[in-house]
C-alpha cells in the first residue's frame, strides 16, 4: 500500500483544500493512504508586516517546495495566487483542478455593498492590488493593513475593527462561508489577482507515477485560463510589492480573454486592458498583454516600485 505525503499549510483553508485533493484521490483509488503535513511558511511566520514588505516570492510555498524537493513530501497543494510565476528546478505543477470562483468579495458590517460602505470606512487587506482598485473605486475609504487566516479576517470584520474586508470568493466557497459575503466585485471593475481560485498540485518533475495519480484532476480550461494569467505576470516580473492583477476567462469559438491590470501603489495611476486570442495562443496572449501595458505607461509604476527598469 502506498502512503502518499501531502504538503500544505496549516490554515484551516489550506486544510480545507488538501482534505478536498485528499478525497478527490481517494474516490479514484481507495487502496492509497493519504496523509496531511503541515508546514510552516515563512508567510504563515511574520504576521505583523504587510506582505509587501515581507518582501521575496513565495512566501507561502518555499518551505513546502524544499520539502518536496528533499522527498518528505509528495504532493503540495497550493492556491495558485501564491505560487511564483518561475518554480525551482525539478519542480512542475502537475495538474490543476477546477477552478472555484475567481472574483474579490466584499464582507461588511451594516453595508452590503462597496457602494454603501459609509465616508472613511476602515477597509483591510493586506493586498496592494486590492487596496490600490479600492482607492480608486472610493478614494474616501481608510484602508488599512490587515494579516491573517480567512477566520481572522472575518473575525475581525465581525469585532467591529474593521468596517469591512475584501477577501477571494473561492477561499468562503470553500469553507462555506458564503452568508458573509456583501457583494461579488465583477472582474470587468475589479480586476481578480493571478491564479486568484484555482489550485496547483505541485510534484516532483522524475515523479511519473505521482503525476499519472493527479491526472485525473487536471482540467484543461482551468488551466488554460491560469497559463494566460502567469504569463502575463511572468512578463511583469511581478510580486506582492505591486499591484498587477490577471483575469482570463474562455470565450465562445475557441477564443480566450484576458484582461490585465497594473496600478500604482496609491492608486493614483492604473493601466488595464482587455485582449483576446485564439485558445491555442493563451500563452502569447499574456505577454503581449503585459507588453502593451508596459508600452502605455506600466513600465514606469514597475520601474517606481523596483527602483530600476532592468527586466520591464
Amino acid at each position: 500500500m502506498r502512503v502518499i505525503r501531502i504538503g500544505t499549510r496549516g490554515s484551516a483553508l489550506a486544510l480545507k483544500q488538501s482534505e478536498q485533493v485528499r478525497a478527490l484521490l481517494l474516490e479514484r483509488h481507495a487502496e492509497l493512504t493519504i496523509e496531511l503535513e503541515i508546514i510552516k511558511t515563512r508567510g504563515d511566520k511574520i504576521l505583523d508586516v504587510p506582505l509587501a514588505k515581507v518582501g521575496g516570492k513565495g512566501l507561502f510555498v518555499k518551505e513546502i517546495e524544499d520539502a518536496l524537493l528533499a522527498g518528505t513530501v509528495d504532493l503540495a497543494v497550493h492556491s495558485m495566487k501564491d505560487v511564483p510565476s518561475e518554480l525551482p528546478a525539478g519542480l512542475c505543477i502537475g495538474a490543476v483542478p477546477r477552478r472555484e470562483d475567481p472574483r474579490d468579495v466584499l464582507v461588511a458590517n451594516g453595508a452590503g455593498t462597496l457602494a454603501e460602505l459609509p465616508p472613511g470606512a476602515r477597509v483591510g487587506t493586506s493586498s496592494l492590488r486590492r487596496a490600490a482598485q479600492l482607492m480608486r473605486l472610493r478614494p474616501d475609504l481608510k484602508i488599512e493593513n490587515l494579516r491573517g487566516n480567512l477566520d481572522t479576517r472575518l473575525g475581525k470584520v465581525r469585532d467591529g475593527c474593521y468596517d469591512a474586508v475584501v477577501l477571494a470568493a473561492a477561499g468562503l466557497r470553500r469553507m462555506g462561508w458564503t452568508d458573509a459575503i456583501g457583494e461579488y466585485l465583477e472582474p470587468e471593475r475589479f480586476v481578480p489577482a493571478i491564479g486568484q481560485g484555482a489550485l496547483g498540485l505541485e510534484i516532483r518533475r522524475d515523479d511519473p507515477a505521482m503525476a499519472e495519480l493527479i491526472g485525473a484532476l487536471h482540467d484543461p480550461e482551468t488551466a488554460l485560463t491560469v497559463t494566460a494569467e502567469r504569463a502575463f505576470l511572468l512578463r511583469l516580473d511581478g510580486g506582492c510589492q505591486v499591484p498587477i492583477g490577471g483575469h482570463a476567462r474562455l470565450r465562445q469559438g475557441g477564443m480566450v480573454e484576458l484582461t490585465g491590470l497594473v496600478a500604482a501603489v496609491d492608486g493614483s495611476a492604473e493601466f488595464r486592458l482587455t485582449r483576446t486570442a485564439p485558445a491555442a495562443d493563451a500563452e502569447a496572449l499574456g505577454r503581449a498583454v503585459a507588453e502593451e501595458l508596459l508600452a502605455l505607461g506600466a513600465g514606469a509604476v514597475l520601474a517606481a516600485v523596483y527602483g530600476t527598469s532592468e527586466g520591464i
